[in-house]
This record gives structure tokens, C-alpha cells and sequence, in this order.
């Protein structure tokens, strides 16, 4: 154990025993940051924070504008419809037709507080759609809270690692699960939220034959809408098209978050798209819950009025307002935030040059892109020893193994919050990290 680091390892280990984090293996994202806080409060040390996928860019004008004009006209005074205000569920719609190529009415886009609320209605809804079966396969890793959604409905999951199972491994690996008959739901985010691996249009086509095949529901988490910077899907109505499910099967749901592509998290606003097919199917089994079968009338009347009666009434003009400019062509949804790209293209070479191993590191047979997150890891810890020793640097992130990952040596680095101007800080603490800790 080295006896100088950037931040007293005292205060590292003390503060983990305050907040009652026996393993910090499964440490959750927000208990991470609430540790990172109260030890940059106690050090007097600013910390390199990769470990929250918050955005790091400001948000679009034209929403902020949108909104103000909003308010100013007292839409806070009043309740929105659940289903959504229509400009928002029109440009909804046309942004599906011009940037995914999918037709979709604006009665089947719903707004949703945030992607997170979208995931657990979906899961309200989908996974109580057949008596006999019991919840969500998760294409691993994801965004845990999204099993914790799960466990709090008290529907089960399945999950498996998918990064050895790419291509043509893909399909009959997902079969072992969904043949049990258990499997209502599938779930996954593309690009993938840790591993920034992006299925191909063939491994999309397999899952949605799949969901046909076996009649489960996809749902699709684009949280990182074309930030899979290797192709450019910034032109409205013109090809490449964000890759999506949708092109190969109608038992979809998509999660559209403004979250990062909009930089526009703190309103909590997000889409939620399903097709029109799944909007308007009758399951009678829906009818144990809610008072209707009608699918879509199921997610509005039934789960989303329970969780929120609605959304944010000026964030929707918000939203609106940055879809209607991205549809005409006049905002162009990549070129802010190529910056990310730019962030970790420095800090993944940082890492290298400093011992560390990515752990990710193809997708199939390419390059990973550069993107919102990368994972790391350290000969000789593992992904939780990992962890705390970094605290010690000033570096945080989280684990992999809260992710459904089963590479538990490793970690989740988010570039968002890295400032371009702290890589140098950066750099001088993984060199001393690096000295401390030679690799034999």
C-alpha cells in the first residue's frame, strides 16, 4: 500500500464505511457520485468524474427558448394530456420518418419522463401481456437501473453477456432463454451503454425475427442516439438512418433519450415510440391490470398515468421545438456532441500509455467508435479494488459487474464530465497511478 496519493486514503476509506457501502462491486451509480461528493467536500480535491453518464455539453438553444416562450404563456398552470401535446407527438413522428426511416402515427409517440420512466412503463405494460410468463431479457451490459426497475415490479429477468456472442453466435444463445417460454420482453441499448459495441444491421435483423418468432416485445434503448460517430445520420430523410429493431419486426418499443443527444437531462423529458401494430393489439391477459387489452391504451391510461399523470408540460415544447429545427434541417443532432468522440479519443490514449487495458475493445471484428463511454481495466485488481484504489487518485467511475457484465475486472468510464481543459490534470494522475503501481 503506497503512502502518498492525491487524496488521503483515509478519507477514501472512511467515507465509504459513513455511507454503509459494504462492496463497492455493486456500489450503484448514484451512491458512487453521493461518494464522490461528500469526498471532494472532505479532501478540498476536485475529482476526474467518469463515473455518472451525465452530459457534459450545453443544451440546445432552441429548447431553452422554446420552453421560457412556454412558461411565459402559463402552461405551468396546467395539466398536459398523458398522451402528449401534439406538436410534440407530430414532430415526434416526423423525426421517426426522417432520421430512422419508420412510419409510426403520432398516436403511437408518447412523451415520458425521461427514458427511465419509459423502460419501467414498458415493463408495467409488456411484461404483464401473457399470464404465463414472468419478465425481460436483458442483452448484457445495460444500464442496471433498468433491472432494478425489474426487481421493484417484481418480474424476473434473464441476461447474458453479449460480447461473445456477436454475430451468428447471437441467435442461438437468445434462444436458449426465450425457449423457456418465460421471456416477454427483450431489452438492450444500441450503441451499448457500457461497452459502446453497436449491433449490426444483420444481429437487428436476427433479433427481430426472433421476436416474431417467439411473439416478445423488443425494447430498444437509444439513449445515445447517432452518437455511433462512425456514420453521419444527421440528414434528415437522407441515408444512413439510425440502425433500429424496427426495420425487421413490428413488436417493438423504442426509448428516445434528449438526455445526451440534446444535452436536455435536467427537464426529464424523453419519447417513447412503439409501433402502430403493438399500440393497437389486444392482449386480453392486459386486462388483469388495467381496463382495457388495447396495448397502447394500457401504456397511457394505465402506466403512465399511475407513475407521473403525465409529463412536463413546457419541456414538451421544448423537446418539440429541437425536433421540429433537427427535421428541417435546421439543427444538425451530431456535430455538438462529435466533442465527446473527440474526449475519449484523449483519454482512452491516456489509459494506454498508463497501463491500462480496455476491456471492450472491438466491436465484432472493427474498431469500437469513440463515443460517450469506454471500459478500463488494470492488471491485477479487480473491478471493485479497482475502484477505491482510483478514489485514491482522484479518478472515479463504476464497476462492471453492476452492469451484467461478466468482466468483473473492469471498469465504466464516462467522458462527459471531463473537461477538455482537465486532461492534463488527467494524464499527470494516471502517470502517478501508473508509478505506484508497476505492471510486472
Amino acid at each position: 500500500m503506497k503512502e502518498t496519493t492525491p487524496i488521503d486514503r483515509n478519507i477514501i476509506n472512511s467515507k465509504i464505511n459513513e455511507l454503509g457501502i459494504s462492496d463497492l462491486g455493486v456500489a450503484k451509480i448514484r451512491e458512487v457520485v453521493k461518494l464522490v461528493n461528500i469526498i471532494q467536500d472532505a479532501s478540498g480535491e476536485k475529482f476526474i468524474r467518469m463515473e455518472m453518464g451525465v452530459p457534459g455539453l450545453e443544451p440546445v438553444k432552441v429548447g431553452t427558448e422554446a420552453e421560457i416562450k412556454a412558461l411565459e404563456k402559463g402552461v405551468a398552470s396546467k395539466y398536459a394530456n398523458i398522451e402528449g401535446i401534439p406538436e410534440f407527438k407530430n414532430e415526434v413522428s416526423r423525426f421517426v420518418k426522417l432520421f430512422l426511416d419508420l412510419d409510426v402515427a403520432p398516436e403511437s409517440c408518447i412523451p415520458t419522463v425521461g427514458s427511465m420512466q419509459g423502460s419501467i412503463a414498458s415493463f408495467m405494460v409488456a411484461n404483464r401481456n401473457a399470464h404465463n410468463r414472468e419478465g425481460t431479457l436483458f442483452l448484457d451490459p445495460g444500464f442496471p437501473v433498468q433491472k432494478q426497475q425489474c426487481i421493484v415490479l417484481g418480474h424476473s429477468y434473464r441476461t447474458f453477456d453479449v460480447y461473445n456472442y456477436r454475430g451468428n453466435k447471437l441467435d442461438p444463445k437468445m434462444r436458449e432463454y426465450l425457449d423457456t417460454g418465460l421471456v416477454s420482453t427483450i431489452l438492450y441499448s444500441n450503441p451499448n451503454n457500457p461497452s459502446w459495441i453497436c449491433f449490426t444491421e444483420d444481429e437487428l435483423k436476427s433479433i427481430g425475427e426472433l421476436a416474431y418468432e417467439y411473439d416478445v416485445v423488443v425494447i430498444e434503448d437509444l439513449a445515445y442516439f447517432g452518437m455511433d460517430f462512425r456514420k453521419n445520420v444527421s440528414v434528415p430523410g437522407k441515408p444512413p438512418f439510425q440502425s433500429t429493431v424496427a426495420k425487421y419486426t413490428d413488436n417493438y418499443i423504442l426509448l428516445i433519450s434528449s438526455s445526451k443527444t440534446f444535452s436536455y437531462a435536467g427537464q426529464r423529458i424523453g419519447m417513447m415510440v412503439m409501433s402502430d401494430h403493438l399500440f393497437n393489439r389486444r392482449y386480453p391477459d392486459l386486462l388483469r391490470y388495467y381496463t382495457s387489452d388495447r396495448f397502447g391504451q394500457c401504456m397511457i391510461y394505465g402506466a403512465l398515468y399511475a407513475l407521473s399523470a403525465g409529463t412536463s408540460h413546457s419541456a414538451q415544447y421544448a423537446l418539440a421545438a429541437i425536433l421540429k429545427a433537427a427535421n428541417e434541417g435546421e439543427f444538425n443532432i451530431v456535430d455538438e456532441v462529435r466533442e465527446y468522440a473527440e474526449r475519449a479519443i484523449i483519454m482512452k490514449k491516456l489509459f494506454k500509455e498508463n497501463g491500462f487495458n480496455m476491456v471492450y475493445d472491438k466491436d465484432i471484428d472493427k474498431e469500437l467508435a469513440d463515443g460517450f463511454y469506454f471500459t478500463i481495466s488494470y492488471n491485477g485488481f479487480n473491478g471493485a479494488d479497482l475502484l477505491r484504489e482510483m478514489l485514491c487518485y482522484g479518478i472515479s467511475a463504476i464497476t462492471l459487474e453492476i452492469t451484467g457484465s461478466d468482466r468483473k475486472e473492469g471498469l465504466r468510464a464516462c467522458v462527459s464530465q471531463v473537461q477538455l481543459d482537465q486532461m492534463s490534470l488527467l494524464e499527470k494522475r494516471l502517470q502517478k497511478f501508473q508509478k505506484d503501481h508497476p505492471v510486472s
